[in-house]
């Protein structure tokens, strides 16, 4: 059994979630709305993209720009420089940030890939992790969407 997100206290200690794939998508979830350095216990988890979500694109070359008022961002300066649309395998773009980020805070989780698509039509990001689940040997598919702020 694993440990319900959000975290709910009951008579018997933290709640628990029967259904593992639930689980584990609350828990990515959580990654992927989570701004990196916002936990005390521990700043590196998150994804870095939240970081930026006041910056603007620059949808020309797909990546969010730099406003050049980042001094106080100086743990997330090569951000400025991945693209928006990629996949994992690509190691500059927030698709492989947000792999890594996965990897490291979801170990219930192999053979992970994320690809994240910008639509500037309908201005949504879409994210898609898949991976394997290591208990089950099962795959796992996990699908979101950002509105982008622009």
């Amino acid at each position: 059994m694993n440990i319900s997100i959000p975290l709910q206290l009951t008579a018997k200690g933290l709640q628990r979630d029967d259904d593992l794939k639930r689980s584990i998508d609350a828990n990515v979830y959580l990654i992927i709305t989570t701004e990196r350095f916002s936990t005390p216990a521990d700043p590196q988890f998150g994804f870095v993209f939240n970081n930026l979500r006041f910056e603007m694109f620059n949808e020309n070359e797909g990546v969010v720009f730099d406003s050049g008022d980042t001094d106080t961002m100086s743990n997330i300066q090569g951000a400025y420089d991945k693209k928006i649309s990629g996949s994992s395998k690509s190691i500059n773009t927030f698709a492989a940030e947000l792999k890594t980020a996965i990897t490291k805070y979801e170990n219930r989780l192999e053979r992970i890939s994320v690809s994240m698509t910008y639509i500037r039509e309908e201005r949504l990001i879409y994210i898609t992790v898949k991976g394997v689940i290591v208990s089950t040997k099962e795959d796992y598919i996990y699908d979101q969407t950002i509105k982008v702020w622009n």
